[in-house]
């Protein structure tokens, strides 16, 4: 089995190389997990399914957005994005990157 270790983390800023919105990621999968008929209708089939993709919450808006690892970069602008879940998942913004809640068991 080939294996592809996330080159994104939970709280890091990224931009969308295609659509160019700016998000911070709040959950990795680590290959595809959406049906095949989103995938054929909102990818074109280029993205590759066995590879990493992210679960974002998008600056500016309400919306969440689900992307392949091939479409994101690391945003490197150091700012802050603005969507009102943000305090949903995360405690803190420093140095660029959100800080998770901490969870207990």
């Amino acid at each position: 089995m080939d294996t592809h270790r996330a080159r994104f983390g939970v709280g890091q800023v990224v931009q969308h190389t295609l659509f160019g919105y700016r998000g911070v990621i709040i959950d990795v999968d680590a290959t595809f997990q959406g049906t095949d008929e989103w995938y054929n209708k909102m990818t074109s089939g280029s993205p590759s399914k066995d590879k990493p993709w992210y679960l974002l919450l998008v600056h500016g808006s309400v919306h969440h957005a689900y992307a392949a690892e091939s479409q994101l970069e690391s945003d490197q602008s150091n700012e802050a994005i603005e969507h009102p879940e943000l305090d949903h998942f995360f405690d803190d913004f420093q140095n660029g990157i959100y800080i998770p809640h901490r969870t207990t068991n």
